[in-house]
């Protein structure tokens, strides 16, 4: 637009008008109208995208902890307060068992789950020891694609991307959907773990698919790292006890660009894209190492320390990398925060917090299941025995240290924070609401229904929240 009006601006200024035409003056007149109100229509178009950019992309919540993987929304109608009924615009029944998170574009909800003949072994709130399985199934598992309507909970599709026979078992309080969906809006792609990628329209339409050898995991615990979509790739790591990998796959086909191999056994974080000032980095945790990656699956660098299960999501924030491990039973808890531009072996020193290229770090902190949370200049972090802890995102100065969260316990979904407030939810459906700021202090409990066992981490859709169940999904909604 801008160059057409330049284009206009020149060929008047070219054109030779002399002054007592009254009809090249009329012209004259009529082009600096035109251009006037053109140039209004250009102002208040920008306006408008300034404006309405921001709203849409709050309408979205594309991958697991959504935009940028750090579970924050800037929306200030989202409810604070709900229960099984209250403030519940609509919930819906989701046969199977599914521990993905919810994913939005626009009025589509996306979710996996797995159906399978006969009943499941009840998942028990709280286990861990005991709870793995391994010999696997003798009955086919269906696993399937669910679309439901953002406003109305109805289902507008469902498809069936694997049906057979399970090769390996996992915890009872696992599932074979773990792994949460992503979406660009045009298209999505949907990984389950031991068996392969299927890509769909966002209107249910298959795309393509490719399988995937399935791997032993550690105590047959089963899979849970998620896929993540950046400029035409997708981008998934598989950390298995036989044969670890990082794989790009072209997002339109589903043909594999690179495949770099893995020196890790077991893991189930999933894996972040870090565009940072100096580079893009594809970052992996790792029980035995933290890797950086570039788009070509070139390792850029590595870091030891880290917990001996991995299990957290990294994101960035004030341009700082945050990665954390925190297996229950390991004294190594580390909770880092990277600079960009690393190279080779940044391990920390026995003795050290920081290096030249890690700000900080707290090495006790980390949690084992929830991901860490930054929400405005604090880092939260939720631990699984029902504590929260505060530190400085940029420092990691502590700012307040473990506080009991009365009445908490088992959580492993991922906090969420909007409204000056953060969010927890565990496995017995109750959501503990604590104040934003400098000073720990619980401002009320949310409860569903006792029979909803919670383990996945909601998704936020404009003034919306999402929240799956074992047994059914939520929308919460702030009563009009």
């Amino acid at each position: 637009m801008t160059e057409f009006i330049e284009q206009r601006r020149t060929s008047t200024q070219r054109k030779q008008v002399s002054p007592v035409d009254p009809l090249a003056c009329a012209s004259c007149l009529y082009y600096r109208k035109t251009l006037s109100n053109m140039n209004r229509s250009l102002v208040f178009l920008l306006l408008f995208c300034l404006v309405s950019f921001p709203l849409a992309a709050e309408e979205n919540w594309p991958q697991f902890r959504g935009q940028g993987s750090l579970g924050v929304s800037s929306n200030k109608n989202l409810p604070a307060v709900w229960s099984e009924t209250k403030n519940v615009a609509w919930k819906r029944d989701l046969p199977g068992r599914g521990w993905s998170s919810p994913v939005v574009w626009g009025d589509r909800i996306f979710l996996t789950t797995v159906t399978r003949e006969g009943q499941p072994e009840d998942a028990k709130r709280g286990l861990y020891f005991g709870g793995n399985r391994a010999k696997p199934p003798t009955v086919v598992h269906r696993r399937k694609v669910v679309c439901l309507s953002t406003s109305t909970g109805k289902v507008l599709w469902e498809r069936v991307a694997h049906e057979a026979i399970p090769k390996y078992g996992h915890h009872i309080k696992s599932s074979y959907a773990s792994e949460t969906p992503v979406t660009d809006g045009e298209r999505l792609y949907v990984y389950f773990g031991n068996v392969g990628v299927f890509c769909y329209t966002t209107g249910g339409k298959p795309l393509w698919s490719k399988r995937l050898k399935p791997h032993k995991m550690r105590y047959d615990w089963g899979t849970a790292s998620s896929p993540v979509l950046h400029k035409g790739r997708l981008y998934l790591v598989n950390d298995n006890d036989e044969e670890s990998y990082l794989l790009a796959l072209d997002a339109k086909t589903g043909k594999e660009i690179w495949r770099t191999g893995r020196k890790e056994k077991s893991n189930w974080a999933t894996p972040y894209v870090w565009p940072n000032t100096l580079r893009t980095e594809i970052i992996v945790p790792g029980s035995g190492k933290i890797r950086s990656y570039d788009l070509d699956g070139k390792l850029l660098y590595e870091l030891g320390g880290g917990s001996s299960i991995t299990i957290a999501t990294p994101y960035s924030k004030f341009g700082l990398l945050y990665v954390s491990s925190g297996y229950i039973l390991d004294r190594k808890k580390p909770l880092f925060a990277i600079r960009p531009g690393a190279s080779g072996d940044i391990s920390l020193k026995s003795d050290e917090t920081s290096n030249k290229h890690i700000a900080w770090c707290q090495k006790r902190a980390g949690p084992y299941n929830p991901t860490t949370l930054v929400y405005g200049e604090l880092l939260y972090v939720l631990l699984d025995r029902g504590m929260i802890a505060c530190y400085e995102a940029k420092t990691g100065r502590e700012v307040y240290g473990r506080q009991r969260i009365d009445g908490g316990r088992a959580f492993t979904a991922s906090p969420w924070a909007y409204d000056g407030k953060i969010f927890c939810l565990n496995e017995y459906g109750q959501t503990f609401v604590i104040q934003a700021g400098r000073k720990f202090k619980l401002l009320s409990t949310n409860a569903l229904a006792k029979d909803d066992l919670c383990m996945s981490t909601p998704a936020i859709a404009g003034d919306k929240l999402i929240i799956r169940t074992a047994g059914r999904v939520y929308c919460i909604k702030t009563s009009l």
